[in-house]
């Protein structure tokens, strides 16, 4: 989206009107099909428009037709399918992907309510399910007065944790879709895919990585553990994809490495001489970036030569232990070390970046005096994001992809996204991004 819309008059004010809902690309999971067969069941009227093969593949049959036109060809296209069929909701998941963010723009315009799914913010067992755009472009409140009245009015949510993932699931609908747009590509010649990498190579170094994961993360304990032992003080960053829309979309930077510069040259400048940078590389990156040469080159450059360490392995629970504060951008990442009780400092607005849960000061003064998250506002946080803008189940989980599509078709049919007080307009992270360059 290049910004927030302002919407016009919503169907949802206008009584007698026949739902007529609209799916564009889903999660690689039967879900976005469940839903629809959920709302036809409530009596919706439901539509899906598929952009390539393996779209086709998860939901194809009546209602469904298919987009092959140039990416220049689908503004029109969208705009005049959603008129002409008059369709009231519309349903994505992502709202950054290229023919997703021109959809938004132009269901907005035409009053059209639009639903845009994702991977839970407090998975596993979790969907997020939001009105109109996620992270900076989320209308949840970001003030904590705000929050707490939703919490208040919400009342408890259950958050015990349900709907373990499956690693097939996990895999194997991914590698089937990807490989399906590959070997049909003549079918969708112009369609172009959001990923950066191709999935054949992605796939073969995956490959490679997962051969090598007991030994990385036997590697990355065994660093971790001489760290703590020798009570080094350090702060930890999780790596982000490069291919990651936190990244592309929602921040001013167009690499990660531009991320690292930043931090590198903060710590050499401001940080006190005994305090190191452990990095933590994301588990589902699968080498194209070399980032260990990257590290080394930066701390060369900054003079941090036995400051950094990185950590190309294991999970993110033994370094929050002892760790003085996690710098992230504006990874989920940050969340979960805030749950852990660690100082955090974003560098872009993040969903959970709010006055009282993270450090509102600039990186420099992160070193040395980092802001303990406030407790109880961070269980009112998470109890207001479960009850307004998460629905219980997964698309990890043969059990959790039927729950999650109930669930969001109620939602939709209620139109009880947000729910709570959790929608303000326009979205209130989004001058913020804006005043750091964030391309919105």
């Amino acid at each position: 989206m290049s910004g927030a819309v302002e919407p016009s008059v919503a169907t949802e004010t206008r009584p007698n009107v026949v739902r007529r809902v609209l799916f564009l690309q889903g999660p690689l999971s039967p879900l976005y099909k469940q839903t629809g067969d959920c709302l036809k069941a409530l009596g919706f009227d439901v539509h899906r428009i598929n952009f390539c093969a393996g779209d086709w593949l998860h939901w194809h049959g009546k209602g469904c037709v298919s987009f092959k036109g140039q990416p220049s060809d689908w503004p029109a296209y969208i705009e005049d399918y959603l008129r002409k069929h008059e369709i009231t909701d519309l349903v994505l998941h992502g709202d950054q992907r290229l023919y997703h963010r021109l959809a938004v723009e132009k269901a907005v315009r035409l009053g059209v309510y639009v639903a845009v799914t994702e991977l839970g913010a407090l998975r596993p067992g979790w969907m997020t399910l939001e009105r109109t755009g996620l992270s900076t472009l989320s209308h949840f409140p970001s003030e904590p007065a705000a929050i707490r009245r939703i919490a208040e009015t919400a009342g408890p949510v259950d958050l015990s944790p349900r709907y373990p993932s499956s690693f097939w699931l996990q895999t194997a609908p991914d590698v089937v879709y990807n490989l399906t747009n590959v070997f049909l590509k003549p079918l969708y010649p112009a369609y172009l895919r959001h990923t950066i990498y191709s999935p054949v190579a992605e796939y073969l170094r995956g490959a490679v990585r997962l051969l090598t994961e007991k030994r990385r993360n036997r590697a990355a304990e065994h660093q971790l553990a001489e760290l703590q032992e020798k009570a080094v003080r350090y702060y930890l960053l999780p790596l982000q994809l490069e291919g990651d829309f936190q990244l592309r979309r929602h921040s001013p930077f167009q690499s990660f490495e531009e991320v690292l510069e930043v931090v590198f040259r903060s710590l050499a400048e401001v940080a006190d001489d005994d305090v190191h940078l452990v990095l933590k590389s994301h588990p589902l990156d699968v080498g194209f970036e070399d980032w260990p040469g990257v590290a080394n080159q930066l701390a060369d450059r900054f003079g941090l030569q036995h400051r950094v360490h990185f950590l190309d392995g294991g999970g993110l629970a033994k370094p929050f232990e002892q760790a003085l504060g996690v710098v992230t951008l504006n990874s989920t990442a940050g969340l979960e070390a805030l749950q852990a009780g660690v100082p955090v400092k974003t560098l872009v607005p993040a969903h959970y970046d709010i006055a009282g849960l993270t450090h509102q000061g600039d990186l420099a003064s992160f070193w040395n005096n980092p802001a303990q998250p406030d407790r109880d506002l961070l269980l009112t946080y998470v109890q207001a994001l479960a009850a307004s803008t998460q629905v219980r189940g997964s698309i990890h989980n043969s059990e959790g992809v039927a729950v999650a599509a109930k669930n969001i078709a109620e939602k939709i049919a209620n139109r009880d996204l947000n729910a709570f007080g959790a929608y303000v307009d326009p979205p209130p992270r989004l001058a913020r991004a804006r005043a750091l360059g964030v391309p919105l």
